[in-house]
């Protein structure tokens, strides 16, 4: 069941975003993790909707934060990986939210990927990321809204 996590959830999230970063952001330096760390707990997810999915053992298996017309963040356990978290979450972003837009690192091919997969199309880029680090931004948007 998908909720909106309480404050207390934080340190949990922090965790999964951390884990999930260090599997799938290679191209990170350990140094960049630490800069991005204090700011997604500090700021990134108080400027979002959060939601969060559960797994099977009652954890915390994957979240997501939404602004008012763009997925923000999707991160999943990577333990959990490739178990229709991450799937589930879109699905709710787009049918209940009406969110068809997403910014995905271009280094990240999984998520790139996962996107593509889902109707997501690249619709632009910016060189930089919001910090003015030189991790290329692509935008994406979904071409057909009844799908996902």
């Amino acid at each position: 069941m998908i909720e909106q996590p309480d404050t207390q959830d934080y340190d949990e999230l922090l965790r999964i975003w951390e884990l999930a970063v260090r599997s799938t952001h290679h191209f990170l330096t350990e140094n960049d993790i630490l800069f991005y760390k204090p700011l997604v707990r500090d700021e990134y997810f108080q400027a979002v909707e959060l939601y969060m999915l559960c797994g099977s053992t009652g954890r915390i298996a994957a979240f997501l934060g939404l602004s008012e017309d763009n997925i923000e963040m999707l991160f999943v356990h990577p333990d959990e990986q490739g178990r229709g978290y991450g799937k589930c979450l879109i699905d709710f972003a787009v049918h209940e939210k009406r969110i068809y837009k997403v910014d995905v690192n271009e280094q990240n091919e999984k998520a790139f990927h996962f996107y593509q997969n889902r109707g997501f199309e690249v619709v632009g880029r910016d060189a930089v990321d919001g910090m003015g680090k030189p991790f290329p931004i692509l935008h994406m948007q979904l071409s057909d809204k009844k799908s996902v």
